[in-house]
């Protein structure tokens, strides 16, 4: 299939919408870089929207893939949002391959927290949810070089929250990673676990009890954010 057409507009687009001041003013909520046009954000979002409109039935569910992967080879900020937006359309067609793939993307293209949670909230954590996948598709995931497909995991997993009665299992396939050494994993795992907490508390606590004097601190500080200050002082780290 040729995409040079579809590239080649929605460079053009970019380019001559670029604003230096949207770059200046979101590069400080991203400490590992920020490469992009800056595009007004309801512009940015309006155009999206067309081009999906005017595109689907020619592209397809396999034209929209295939321009994705280029979107994220091209590595830009706005680009690597196209090929996530582009494929939400498309979820009733999606299958563990189609999992797969986004992984790929995790590894290979994406190199943000945005377009991680935005890959797992729009994409990954529905299939979760659905049943399209199961969990254990994730279990390579947990050990990726990608420190973004990493955080994928818990991120992904908020889906799962409201429709599971027991969290042992969900607590028993996060454990492997309560020692990651990353910054973005801590996050992620610590909103993981507060959203859980949210709704279970009781089954929560003493799991946040049995990591607390030896999985990295902001974890904590993440899962309990929403506590009262004296229920945080439960989840403080002993001193030895």
């Amino acid at each position: 299939m040729e995409l040079k057409h579809y590239l080649s507009e929605i460079k053009t687009f970019l380019e001559s919408n670029a604003d230096p001041k949207v770059v200046e003013k979101n590069s400080r909520y991203f400490k590992e870089g920020y490469d992009a046009y800056g595009i007004p954000q309801e512009k940015w979002d309006n155009q999206k929207t067309a081009w999906i409109k005017e595109w689907k039935d020619v592209l397809g569910f396999d034209g929209f893939l295939k321009l994705g992967d280029i979107l994220m080879e091209n590595g830009k900020y706005e680009e690597c949002s196209c090929a996530i937006v582009f494929m939400k359309p498309f979820s009733v067609q999606f299958t563990e391959d189609t999992y797969n793939h986004f992984g790929y993307w995790l590894e290979k293209g994406i190199q943000n927290w945005a377009h991680t949670d935005i890959l797992c909230g729009e994409l990954l954590s529905p299939m979760l949810k659905n049943k399209k996948v199961r969990l254990t598709s994730m279990i390579t995931w947990r050990e990726s070089p990608s420190k973004w497909k990493r955080r994928a995991v818990p991120v992904s997993m908020l889906g799962l929250l409201k429709g599971t009665e027991d969290y042992s299992q969900i607590f028993e396939f996060i454990s492997p990673m309560m020692m990651d050494k990353e910054r973005v994993v801590h996050q992620g795992l610590g909103w993981f676990l507060r959203e859980a907490w949210k709704i279970k508390p009781e089954q929560v606590e003493p799991y946040l009890m049995k990591w607390k004097d030896t999985a990295p601190r902001l974890i904590f500080q993440y899962a309990t954010e929403k506590m009262t200050a004296e229920n945080k002082l439960r989840f403080r780290k002993e001193k030895k």
